[in-house]
């Protein structure tokens, strides 16, 4: 085996020992956890927003965008329930790159993946402590939610991943709201196959142990586009798309049928201005059909402080060093908007 074994990394239990969460803290994300699934399984008719930056890419510049948000989520929480996107895992097609603050806690810095599973649970910890937001992030390494699964409301399985057995199985066992997206060459059977697996009761390994899990019923579909054989774009987010996805279910016998639409990725052909239009095109198919209207639980919209996105190393604050995101003006301007439907 041609690795070099740097260190052995603590066990999630003593991290989150030496990094834990106060019993209030405890109480407001489990009162979030209630809010959302009851969105999920239509007990709850206030629309989903998962919100943020494309990757967390800096302490300082998050914290910044999550407590304006907060003070927006005031205005908002009868009408949308806000949750924030705090991605410290970011997937790379060939590998290589800035690979989140999983990785680099410092993206000015070599990896050291010691100082970021410490770095992602202390920004996770600190958001939830000032803002009262328990927030979404990437299952990029199922091995890893154990160090944040007291902090997260819920877990994205993305493109790449919803094909893997590990990411469906380890979905069975989370206990929140797990989304799982469609693969980036667009076939919805592969997604819905994954739900089905998450939906499941399991048994597999995991860190070392033989498990078994419950089934999660609130593992459910997300729409991000696809790219076609030719590395083009195309959508998935229309009315179409969604009354397919809709037939989809009824034939799947799935508990809770829901869909969040991710407004950027390949539906915005990573247009991150297109999202808005995007956006508003998902609540008018809302409006057409009260069918469409239950199955259509959420969007989701990357956004920061600045707009577009810069290279490592440019030193803009607040704007993304990965995908490209709408900046904050527009953002609030979106989320009062969508808080009118």
């Amino acid at each position: 085996m041609q690795m070099e074994f740097v260190r052995k990394m603590p066990l999630p239990q003593e991290l989150l020992r030496d990094y834990p969460i106060g019993e209030e803290m405890k109480r407001r994300k489990a009162a979030r956890d209630r809010q959302i699934a009851d969105i999920l399984t239509g007990r709850d008719e206030r629309l989903l927003l998962i919100v943020g930056p494309c990757s967390a890419d800096r302490e300082d510049a998050v914290l910044d965008y999550m407590h304006r948000l907060s003070e927006v989520d005031a205005q908002v929480s009868q009408r949308l329930m806000l949750v924030p996107r705090v991605y410290t895992n970011k997937p790379r097609t060939k590998g290589v790159g800035y690979k989140g603050m999983l990785h680099q806690p410092d993206p000015h810095k070599g990896e050291d993946l010691l100082a970021g599973i410490i770095a992602i649970r202390e920004l996770h910890t600190r958001i939830l402590r000032e803002t009262g937001f328990s927030c979404a992030d990437e299952m990029l390494y199922p091995s890893n939610y154990s160090y944040l699964s007291d902090l997260l409301s819920y877990v994205a399985v993305g493109a790449r991943s919803v094909e893997n057995q590990e990411h469906r199985l380890v979905a069975s066992g989370l206990g929140v709201a797990t989304g799982m997206k469609n693969p980036s060459a667009g076939d919805i059977s592969v997604m819905m196959n994954s739900i089905t697996a998450a939906q499941s009761p399991q048994e597999f390994i995991y860190r070392s142990w033989e498990v078994h899990t419950p089934g999660n019923p609130l593992a459910h579909a997300i729409l991000r586009g696809f790219v076609d054989n030719f590395g083009r774009s195309h959508p998935n987010y229309h009315y179409e798309n969604l009354w397919e996805l809709l037939e989809l279910y009824e034939k799947s016998g799935l508990q809770n049928p829901a869909v969040i639409v991710d407004a950027n990725h390949n539906n915005s052909g990573k247009r991150y201005l297109e999202q808005v239009r995007i956006c508003k095109d998902v609540m008018h198919s809302r409006a057409l059909s009260g069918d469409i209207r239950r199955l259509v639980k959420g969007l989701m919209v990357e956004s920061y402080l600045e707009d577009g996105c810069q290279k490592p190393g440019e030193g803009v604050y607040g704007k993304s060093i990965t995908d490209p995101c709408l900046g904050w003006e527009k953002t609030r301007e979106l989320i009062y908007r969508l808080a009118e439907y």
